[in-house]
């Protein structure tokens, strides 16, 4: 050993060398688990405005053919009118609820149905009982009660976040 090398101990190594750089490609794990996340986060979200914007449609579909059978009110005959407001009801329970707990109702199940379901007890002894009288009446003894298109209306507004 030369008397240069023996007092500069680091002379004879060589120089240092740096690891290669980390690669953007594959993320690790903990990416992997937020990227999976945020996915499911993100369908939930489009799946739960899909149900919303489906449901505010049968909404506004209700209320404007609710607006539309109102207007027309003056030239229905009283039954056929009252047929027709029940109609519109049973269609947006249907849109609003499921078809089983819907569909097989009729007379007094529906009436009850629809006071459960918002209507006090308007339908079954209220004014929304023409529901199930005045189709059976004869036309000239059918009175027509405005306040029937008013619980109409009351009624799908309380159920416009109902059942699904």
């Amino acid at each position: 050993m030369t008397p240069a090398a023996a007092t500069d101990a680091l002379a004879g190594l060589r120089a240092y060398h740096l690891p290669p750089p980390v690669p953007w490609w594959p993320p690790a794990p903990g990416w992997w688990l937020l990227a999976a996340l945020l996915g499911l986060a993100a369908a939930a979200l489009i799946l739960t405005l899909r149900r919303r914007r489906r449901c505010r449609a049968a909404l506004r579909a209700a209320l404007a053919e609710l607006d539309g059978l109102a207007g027309a009110r003056a030239g229905l005959d009283p039954a056929e009118f009252t047929r027709r407001l029940s109609r519109l009801l049973r269609r947006y329970a249907l849109a609003r609820f499921p078809r089983h707990e819907v569909a097989g109702l009729a007379g007094e199940d529906w009436l009850r149905f629809l006071d459960t379901h918002g209507g006090g007890q308007a339908f079954t002894r209220g004014p929304g009982r023409l529901l199930r009288e005045a189709p059976y009446r004869p036309a000239d003894t059918t009175p027509v009660d405005a306040e029937l298109a008013t619980l109409a209306r009351t009624w799908i507004l309380r159920n416009a976040g109902a059942g699904t």
